[in-house]
C-alpha cells in the first residue's frame, strides 16, 4: 500500500475543471481549453506523498522550471503560455501556477543519464546494462558514463514505481519516428543542461523530461530540471564509489529510514509527519539548488 497519506481535496475555482491530483501538482482545464498546473508544497518519498509540506517548494519548482525553459528555448519549444493565476484563484497560487498549451502527451518518461546511480546502477550491477544498453566494466555508484544515454520509463500512477523500458519498447508503443525524436530531444536538452549546471559547480547526474505534441511539433512539457525531476550533486563533493550528496529530498529519505522516525518502509503503514528540522533542511536544499543554478537570490 502506498500513495497519499492524506489526499487533499482540490480547490474549486470558477471556470476551471479539476482534472488530476498528482504527487505535487493539481491539474485543471480552463474554459479556453488550456491546462492550468499548480505546484503545491507536497513532497513524496518511497512512493508515499507525505503529510508534511515543505514551505516554498512549489514556487521553487515553478520558478526553476521557467528558468530552464528559457535556457532550452532555442532547442525545444515549451508549453507555457502564462504564469498569471486565473481569475478567482486563491492568492496562494501566485508564483506556483503555469497556464499551458494542452498537448497530446507522449506516454513515456524520457530519462537521460550521464552518471550511473539509482535504478540504473541496480540494473548495471546485475547485467552491465541500463535499459538494455551495454555499458563498460568497472563502473561504480556515481561514475560518469562514456556518453549520456537515453533510458526511458513508463509513467506510473501515484504510489507506484515508474518502470524502466528499452528503447525498442518505446518504439513499439509510440512508433519508430517518435521514439527517435524523443531520444534526440532528450539527449540534446540533457547535454545543454549538464554543461550549464557544470559551469555553476553542479553535476547533473540524470533527469526526466516529458513531451507532448502540438500538431506535428514536439513540445517540452511539465516541469524541467528541478530537484524533483533530476539528480543534482555538488561538484566539489562528487566522489564515485559511494552515494553522492544531493540537492533533493535526501534529508527526508534519510530521516524516514532512521531509527528516529520509527517507520518501517516495508510495512503497509504510512510514514509519519516530518519534524521541523528536516522540513527546514529540505527547504534550504531546494532553495540552494535554485540559487546556485540561476545565480539569483531566492526571495
Amino acid at each position: 500500500m502506498s500513495g497519499f497519506v492524506e489526499k487533499p481535496e482540490p480547490i474549486q475555482v470558477p471556470g476551471l475543471v479539476h482534472l488530476h491530483t498528482g504527487k505535487v501538482r493539481e491539474l485543471y482545464r480552463s474554459e479556453a481549453g488550456d491546462l492550468v498546473m499548480v505546484a503545491s508544497d507536497r513532497i513524496s518519498a518511497y512512493d508515499w506523498v507525505l503529510p508534511t509540506e515543505i514551505p516554498d517548494k512549489g514556487r521553487v519548482l515553478t520558478r526553476l522550471s521557467l528558468w530552464w525553459f528559457d535556457q532550452l528555448a532555442d532547442l525545444l519549444p515549451h508549453h507555457v503560455l502564462s504564469t498569471e493565476p486565473p481569475a478567482g484563484a486563491p492568492d496562494d497560487w501566485a508564483g506556483r501556477t503555469l497556464v499551458c498549451t494542452s498537448l497530446d502527451m507522449v506516454p513515456v518518461e524520457c530519462v537521460a543519464r550521464g552518471y550511473l546511480t539509482g535504478s540504473g546502477l541496480a540494473e548495471y550491477d546485475e547485467s552491465r546494462t541500463v535499459c538494455g544498453l551495454a555499458l563498460p566494466e568497472g563502473l561504480v555508484d556515481g561514475s560518469e558514463l562514456p556518453a549520456p544515454i537515453f533510458t526511458p520509463a513508463t509513467k506510473a500512477a501515484v504510489g507506484e514505481h515508474d518502470e524502466n523500458v528499452s528503447y525498442e519498447e518505446v518504439a513499439r508503443r509510440v512508433g519508430a519516428e517518435t521514439a527517435a525524436r524523443l531520444r534526440q530531444a532528450t539527449l540534446a536538452a540533457y547535454s545543454r543542461a549538464r554543461d550549464i549546471a557544470r559551469d555553476r559547480g553542479i553535476v547533473l547526474a540524470d533527469t526526466k523530461f516529458e513531451f507532448g505534441f502540438d500538431g506535428e511539433t514536439l513540445v517540452l512539457a511539465d516541469e524541467v530540471l528541478t530537484p524533483d525531476s533530476s539528480r543534482f550533486w555538488p561538484a566539489e563533493q562528487w566522489e564515485p564509489g559511494r552515494a553522492q550528496p544531493s540537492y533533493d529530498k535526501q534529508f527526508v529519505r534519510d530521516w524516514l529510514t532512521s531509527a528516529e522516525s520509527g517507520w518501517d518502509r516495508r510495512s503497509e503503514q504510512p510514514p509519519p509527519p516530518l519534524p521541523e528540522h528536516i522540513v527546514e533542511a529540505t527547504r534550504a536544499k531546494y532553495v540552494e539548488a535554485y540559487e546556485r543554478l540561476t545565480g539569483t537570490t531566492w526571495s
